[in-house]
C-alpha cells in the first residue's frame, strides 16, 4: 500500500488534492527572510511608508503558515480560508507600495512636484485609494466563495465578484504605467545625468513589479475563467510558478533597490499635512509681501534664495556637498 495524504484522508477534508506541505515549508521561510530584510531597511534608512511593503510580505508570509496548519489540520475550514482568502488579496499591498512611492518620485525628481497638474502628496493618495476599492472587492469575492456550508452558485458569485476586483486591480495599474511613461519622459527632459540615473533606475523596478503583478492577475483569471471546472486549482505547481515567485521577485527587488536609498533623509519625504499647510501659509505670507513692496514702489522682486525655497524638489536642493 502506498503513503497515504493526511490532507484528502477525512471525508469532510477541504483539499481535493495532496498538497506538498514541504514546499509550503520553504515558501514560508522565503517569505520570512524578506520580512526581517524590509524591517532592517526600513530601520536603516527611516523610511515609514515601507510598512506597507513589509505587510505584504508577512501576509505572503501567513499564507503558506496558515496553508500548513490547513494540511495538518484538513476538516478545519478555518484555517483552509485564511490561506485562500490572503493568498488573493496580499499582491495589493505590493502595488499600494508601488504607487506610494511613484508620490515621492515625483516629490523628488520634478522641478515642480506636479504631474499632470496633481500634486506629488495627492498623486500617491489617489491610486492608492483606487488600489483600496480593487482590494475591498476582491476581499468580499474571496470570502465569498471559502467557508462552511456554501452553494456552488454562491462560490461562483464570490469568484465573479473577485475577478471584477482583479480587473479594477489591473486597469489601474495600466492607467499608472502611462503616467509613468510621462513622468520618465519629464525627468529625462527636465533633469540632470545623476538625478536621471537615480530616478529612472527605480522606475525600471516599478515597471519591472507591476509586470510581475500583471503575470500573476493573468494568471488569476485563466484560473477561474473555468467557474468551478477549472483543474489549475487542483495543481498547485501552477500556483507556485504564476503567483508565488512573481510575488516574492516583486518584493525582493524593492530589497535589492530600496527607495531609501534612491531618495534617502528627511528632506525627501513628503511634507506632513501640517508641514504643507505651513509651506503654502508662508508662500502666501510672501506673495502679499512681494505686493505691498510693490505698492510702496521700493522693489520689483523678492527672491528667495533656492537652498531654502520651500517647494523646491529635495533633489533640486543642496544640501551639505551636492544636492544627495
Amino acid at each position: 500500500m502506498g503513503p497515504t495524504c493526511k490532507a484528502i484522508e477525512p471525508k469532510d477534508t477541504d483539499w481535493n488534492f495532496c498538497p506538498n506541505i514541504g514546499v509550503a515549508y520553504f515558501w514560508a521561510v522565503m517569505f520570512g527572510f524578506l520580512v526581517i530584510a524590509h524591517i532592517v531597511q526600513a530601520i536603516i534608512h527611516r523610511k515609514a511608508y515601507s510598512i506597507v511593503i513589509i505587510i505584504s510580505a508577512i501576509l505572503q508570509m501567513l499564507v503558506f503558515v496558515f496553508r500548513i496548519i490547513s494540511i495538518n489540520n484538513p476538516t478545519s475550514t478555518l484555517w483552509y480560508a485564511l490561506w485562500f482568502v490572503i493568498i488573493l488579496v496580499a499582491p495589493l499591498f505590493t502595488n499600494a507600495y508601488v504607487y506610494q512611492i511613484m508620490g515621492r518620485m515625483v516629490h523628488n525628481f520634478l522641478p515642480d512636484q506636479r504631474l499632470f497638474k496633481i500634486k506629488a502628496r495627492r498623486f500617491g493618495t489617489y491610486f492608492v485609494l483606487l488600489d483600496f476599492v480593487a482590494f475591498v472587492i476582491q476581499v468580499l469575492g474571496a470570502s465569498s466563495a471559502s467557508g462552511d456550508n456554501i452553494s456552488e452558485s454562491q462560490i461562483l458569485t464570490g469568484l465573479h465578484i473577485y475577478m471584477g476586483g482583479v480587473g479594477f486591480q489591473q486597469f489601474f495599474i495600466l492607467v499608472f504605467v502611462y503616467i509613468a511613461i510621462r513622468f520618465q519622459r519629464r525627468v529625462v527632459r527636465e533633469s540632470s545625468l545623476e538625478i536621471q540615473t537615480r530616478a529612472l533606475r527605480l522606475l525600471y523596478v516599478l515597471y519591472t513589479v507591476l509586470t510581475l503583478i500583471t503575470v500573476r492577475i493573468i494568471f488569476r483569471l485563466i484560473e477561474y475563467s473555468s467557474g468551478l471546472n477549472s483543474s489549475i486549482p487542483n495543481h498547485e505547481v501552477f500556483m507556485y510558478i504564476f503567483d508565488t515567485t512573481p510575488m516574492w521577485i516583486a518584493i525582493l527587488l524593492f530589497n535589492i533597490m530600496h527607495p531609501g536609498r534612491i531618495m534617502p533623509g528627511k528632506e525627501s519625504d513628503l511634507p506632513s499635512r501640517k508641514e504643507y499647510k505651513a509651506e503654502k501659509k508662508a508662500a502666501k505670507a510672501a506673495k502679499k509681501a512681494g505686493k505691498s513692496i510693490l505698492s510702496d514702489g521700493t522693489s520689483s522682486t523678492s527672491p528667495v534664495p533656492p537652498a531654502y525655497a520651500p517647494n523646491q524638489p529635495s533633489a533640486f536642493r543642496t544640501y551639505g556637498n551636492g544636492p544627495w
